[in-house]
């Protein structure tokens, strides 16, 4: 979505912490709530609309947002929706809302305790459920056979996987890297990110709320899915992510980029998938909180932003396996 849109909402405060105390998510969100609003000078009733990212099979429980709910503080009633996916998705549904002249502020939020179980195998639930799902494969080796395809068909190398592992890690080097011991071949432990609890919550404002804040305007917003089948799609291409550019408005102006890429080979793929070219910026992708990610990459973009540091900046997020449903958004300073 771009156009007529343009400039009419920005976001205006982000914040994130990489500790999560209980599945719930109440105890970590409270304090992540607390410095979101501070920056962008808020207060929490000034929120018109509140939404949020989580999965009920990450935390093991049914509805298990609803928890999170504590965490805001239901009483007087507040305006509230869920996603049960990455929080960048809860902000395209906040965004819509205060577009569609429903809300002028809003608080997106997501949270995840990927460490409360074998993470590696409780992706499986993301596999289609009739031929891959039920032999459970691990989420690594699945990543495993996407870089496989791509050094097979000559797209990158296992150097290049170091390279991008060392670009986000200045302590190590890529002959170093490449010693490492294979954990599914051909991705070793700096390949894969790590997995990690936590939570972020990025504000986002209308137009006429902005005032003399700080702000990264949003520009465009793009999502698409590909086909969830492995014999369905090239898994060595991430056309969805190019068709959400396009639909972000493109990404002509772009300075620095925060791409949601869980695996070393996915950054070089969606790199190649945007058309980014080499002098586009990174923003290093360390640890991958899962639900708050995505969500994550936006704020990482928006302060580039409102840094100053650039004045274009993208951002991406991912959901399902094997970079399936992908969502770009372009943050601008000015209005």
């Amino acid at each position: 979505m771009n156009g007529t849109s343009a400039g009419r909402v920005a976001v205006i405060g982000f914040a994130a912490s990489d500790v999560s105390v209980t599945t719930s998510g109440v105890e970590t969100l409270v304090p992540v709530f607390e410095a979101a609003l501070a920056r962008a000078a808020l207060d929490r009733r000034d929120v018109d609309f509140w939404c949020s990212g989580s999965s009920d099979y990450l935390a093991g429980r049914a509805f298990s947002f609803v928890n999170a709910v504590d965490a805001i503080g239901a009483v007087p009633p507040i305006a509230e929706s869920h996603v049960e996916m990455d929080a960048a998705w809860a902000l395209y549904e906040a965004y819509i809302k205060i577009l569609a002249g429903e809300a002028s502020t809003a608080l997106v939020y997501g949270f995840g305790k990927g460490t409360a179980g074998e993470l590696a195998r409780v992706l499986a639930l993301q596999l289609d459920p009739y031929t891959v799902a039920p032999l459970w494969p691990d989420a690594i080796s699945v990543g495993a056979l996407q870089a496989r395809l791509g050094i097979d068909t000559g797209l990158f190398s296992e150097r290049d996987l170091a390279a991008v592992a060392a670009a986000r890690d200045e302590t190590s080097s890529v002959e170093t890297l490449l010693d490492r011991p294979y954990l599914a071949m051909p991705l070793r432990e700096h390949d894969v990110a790590r997995v990690a609890d936590g939570a972020s919550a990025v504000v986002l404002a209308a137009a006429d709320r902005v005032g003399g804040r700080r702000a990264a305007w949003i520009s465009g917003i793009g999502h698409r899915v590909d086909p969830q089948g492995f014999g369905e799609r090239d898994l060595t291409a991430v056309p969805s992510a190019s068709a959400a550019a396009a639909d972000a408005g493109g990404l002509d102006g772009v300075e620095v980029a925060a791409l949601h890429a869980p695996f070393t080979h996915q950054e070089l793929l969606l790199r190649r998938a945007l058309g980014l070219p080499d002098e586009v910026r990174s923003v290093a992708f360390g640890s991958n909180p899962m639900f708050s990610a995505g969500l994550s990459r936006i704020g990482a973009a928006a302060e580039e932003v409102m840094s100053g540091r650039a004045a274009v900046a993208a951002a991406h997020a991912t959901a399902g396996p094997l970079l399936q449903q992908n969502l770009v958004c372009v943050l601008r300073s000015g209005s």
